[in-house]
């Protein structure tokens, strides 16, 4: 049998039974090929819609339009509107990093001032409803949780015996997540520099990308 013919294309063969009798399919079998390749056509088209979405939506005011930021002393609230959204719940993470401000009191009562804290993280988030979101917008408002108001083992403290305290977080940094119907769609990280202090943080302060 000739297997260069347009019907063996790529080696492929009609499958014979044990007397080389060719073999067809049931109705059954060719249902449940077309439930396959329909079950892949769905997903295909699913996961073009996912990028789709996550290339549409943006933060409302332009190109290089960016949240408000407003340091609260021990945590970080921004402020902005996403576009470009579709249907489903959103949610909302932020990431902050913040220089230490602390004080270190000792067992008679005594205070001074931290030696070089390390830096710390904190997170926060916020879930939109999906009957919020106005054609394709909705404004947000994100914060940081404080961080637990001791450090533990007081570790820039002259010894373990003191208690370390959290007075201020200066904010270095701000990673911004947002996710609709559980797919990643927006992301954005901005820098804050010189850190910040209390107060509403100066945009010329802020480089978001």
């Amino acid at each position: 049998m000739d297997s260069s013919g347009p019907c063996f294309h790529g080696g492929a063969e009609l499958p014979v039974d044990d007397h080389g009798r060719p073999v067809t399919r049931s109705r059954d079998d060719h249902t449940e090929g077309h439930m396959k390749t329909r079950f892949l056509l769905v997903l295909m088209v699913s996961c073009l819609a996912s990028v789709s979405l996550a290339a549409s939506v943006h933060l409302k005011g332009g190109k290089n339009a960016e949240p408000s930021f407003n340091d609260m002393g021990l945590w970080l609230a921004a402020v902005g509107e996403l576009s470009g959204l579709g249907n489903g719940d959103v949610l909302i993470v932020i990431e902050a990093t913040a220089d230490v401000v602390s004080t270190c009191t000792n067992q008679g009562g005594n205070a001074a001032p931290g030696q070089n804290p390390a830096p710390i993280t904190v997170y926060g988030s916020v879930s939109i409803p999906d009957e919020q979101i106005k054609n394709g917008n909705t404004p947000f408002a994100v914060a940081t949780i404080p961080p637990d108001p001791e450090i533990p083992g007081a570790p820039d403290c002259p010894n373990p015996n003191w208690t370390e305290s959290i007075d201020d977080l200066a904010f270095t940094s701000a990673f911004i997540t947002v996710e609709q119907a559980g797919v990643l769609v927006f992301t954005l990280s901005c820098s804050i520099a010189p850190p910040s202090s209390d107060g509403p943080i100066n945009k010329r302060s802020v480089d978001c990308r």
